[in-house]
């Protein structure tokens, strides 16, 4: 699975790092960002956070969350 996130969506409400918190990250402005990878917009995700972020994705009150099946 790949995880999309989409910025300028984001209403940094802090629901995706609370469910996923291992994945998912905040610049200084509160807006959403991978752990480790600040600038990119897509990561795979790993299987054993799979659940908390497709929970995450689910929740997001902004959709700045998108899932996408990998090949």
């Amino acid at each position: 699975m790949k995880c999309e996130i989409v910025p300028e969506r984001c209403i940094a409400c802090g629901l995706c790092q609370a469910l996923a918190p291992h994945f998912f990250d905040y610049t200084d402005e509160g807006i959403v960002t991978f752990i480790g990878e600040a600038h990119a917009l897509q990561e795979f995700v790993p299987e054993k956070e799979q659940a908390a972020v497709k929970q995450s994705g689910r929740r997001c009150p902004a959709h700045a969350i998108l899932l996408h099946d990998s090949l």
